[in-house]
């Protein structure tokens, strides 16, 4: 018998537009110690169906229409909010996408762990102060947290992003759960990270016979870990099999598609770079920063005495871990973060030395693509609003030409003119990002830096943002610093990469004469953690 069986399951949004069908009609089961990968594009159901499950859903406007879903024989769906709450954490427990939203930054990641160990629903299973502090610092060291002992006092803001979702796992753990449930818990991070957690999800697994559902937009992802797989798209069952059936005998086309979208590392772009003409100079470059938790001031070399140069027409990668100073350095580029040492040439100008006021006249042949467009974009403001500012800041259309070049830029990304009116916040992130694109290049740059660009988003829908940067790139014969930790999304559209770890440059070189011959063992260390894009 399986240990949670779901048939039927239907749950529909009831809103002001009409009835929404989030999960429609659809069955899965898992058993203790297996992978069940729950994989679609966003908007397929993929959450929903899990949330509901835990009753994590806003009611209204969610409505559970019909199903039934057994865990250990008990109906989920049916039980009271007092079960609930005794089967949320001590018998099923979630890993949420975002660990920096889930974690409270106000306490103490310590004093999050051992909460429900102190406060558990049944008094007979609950632990004095000084026992869940053994209990969790035991279960810090084992998901890998460095001295566990005096990290057990440090705040959510002193981890990394891979640290924290350690700490995810743990707290997740940490009343022994039966079930498992992981909602994209990888998705922005570096493959060494991400290679890291997918190990430890799998070997905690194993150790604890814990049942896994394993949420995805990646089909690449789960091909090392999941058991079987379920597709899902518009709420519906697209395909269910065992993970080697669905990668090499898939019957649907939807799952042909996620699989031909997943990143291959091929080479995709021939070489724009003009030879021998440097658009981008960067000499001794060091931007540090003041740390005030060290007790000896000395400070975060981010960047750290990097010199290199991109020439004109070429789409320069840059990867390494978080903390590596990529995204640091592509600011310091720009002046968007101020420089300890060194300088930064664009053409014939030392940019670095420049005033704000004299910036200024350059700002419109350097722009910047964020990682989260839904930050970056002001949510005040329509999309015709975010598209003309730049444009008439810069006098490059006024009131009566703006109208038309904003629907032009609407239609060089992609985007629906009838659109324009609308908000940041209704739009996929796909389409966000798209909207993102179309103001950097609003102002025609010349040097665009591409800050993971394409790092939180659907296999599918990267696959159109990179083909759509690409054919800017070509079109108005951009030059990019493209950041980003997936390297299959490097090797496929960049000339040139280098390498960063600790604000250092460790290694620089054409794309695929990195890959076929890495020479540091940092380089090696990340192409080895690239997941493979089947099952092995």
């Amino acid at each position: 018998m399986a240990l949670l069986e779901v048939n039927n399951l239907k749950v529909y949004f009831h809103t002001r537009n009409g009835v929404v069908k989030a999960v429609d009609d659809i069955s899965f089961s898992v058993n203790s110690g297996e992978t069940l990968a729950i994989v679609g594009e966003s908007g397929s159901g993929k959450s929903v169906s899990c949330y509901s499950l835990l009753d994590l859903l806003p009611k209204p406007p969610a409505v559970i229409e019909g199903g039934i879903a057994n865990f250990d024989g008990e109906d989920l769906l049916s039980c009271s909010t007092d079960r609930m709450r005794q089967l949320r954490g001590n018998h099923i427990a979630i890993i949420f996408q975002d660990p920096m939203t889930s974690l409270n930054p106000f306490l103490t990641i310590g004093e999050q762990l051992i909460e429900p160990l102190i406060y558990h629903p049944e008094k007979s299973q609950r632990l004095n102060r000084k026992a869940a502090r053994i209990e969790a610092i035991n279960l810090l060291d084992e998901v890998g947290i460095v001295n566990p002992d005096s990290r057990f006092d440090s705040y959510p803001h002193e981890f990394s992003g891979g640290m924290r979702q350690r700490v995810m796992i743990a707290m997740a753990l940490i009343n022994k759960p039966r079930l498992l449930i992981c909602d994209e818990p990888t998705t922005a991070l570096d493959v060494t990270i991400q290679a890291q957690i997918l190990k430890l999800i799998k070997q905690l697994q194993q150790t604890r016979d814990v049942a896994v559902i394993f949420i995805s937009h990646d089909l690449g992802v789960v091909a090392g870990i999941a058991d079987k797989v379920l597709v899902m798209c518009d709420g519906k069952t697209q395909e269910q099999n065992t993970t080697h059936k669905v990668f090499y005998n898939s019957t649907s086309d939807y799952t042909k598609k996620l699989l031909s979208a997943i990143p291959s590392g091929a080479k995709t772009k021939a070489s724009g770079a003009q030879q021998g003409l440097d658009l981008v100079r960067v000499s001794h470059v060091k931007t540090y920063f003041k740390d005030f938790s060290n007790s000896e001031n000395s400070p975060v070399k981010a960047v750290d005495d990097l010199s290199f140069s991109i020439k004109k027409g070429e789409i320069f990668g840059l990867v390494g871990e978080s903390g590596s100073g990529k995204s640091t350095l592509g600011r310091s580029i720009l002046q968007l973060a101020p420089l300890t040492a060194g300088s930064v040439h664009y053409s014939d100008t030392e940019i670095s030395t420049l005033n704000p006021n004299q910036l200024m006249r350059w700002r419109p042949k350097l722009q910047m693509i964020f990682q989260d467009p839904y930050a970056s974009l002001n949510p005040r403001m329509t999309v015709y609003e975010t598209l003309a500012e730049p444009l008439l800041y810069h006098a490059i259309a006024d009131k009566k030409t703006v109208a038309k070049q904003v629907q032009q830029l609407m239609d060089d990304v992609g985007l629906d003119r009838s659109s324009v009116l609308k908000y940041p916040h209704e739009f996929s992130g796909g389409q966000r990002q798209r909207i993102a694109i179309g103001r950097a290049i609003a102002t025609q740059p010349e040097f665009i830096v591409a800050d993971e660009p394409v790092s939180a988003l659907d296999v599918t829908i990267q696959a159109q943002i990179l083909a759509l940067i690409l054919s800017l790139v070509e079109q108005r014969n951009l030059t990019m610093l493209f950041i980003s930790h997936d390297l299959s999304v490097v090797r496929s559209i960049c000339d040139r990469v280098a390498v960063m770890q600790q604000g250092k440059l460790v290694e620089l070189n054409e794309t695929e004469k990195l890959w076929d011959k890495p020479e540091m063992p940092y380089t090696q260390e990340l192409l080895k953690a690239i997941p493979p894009a089947n099952p092995a």
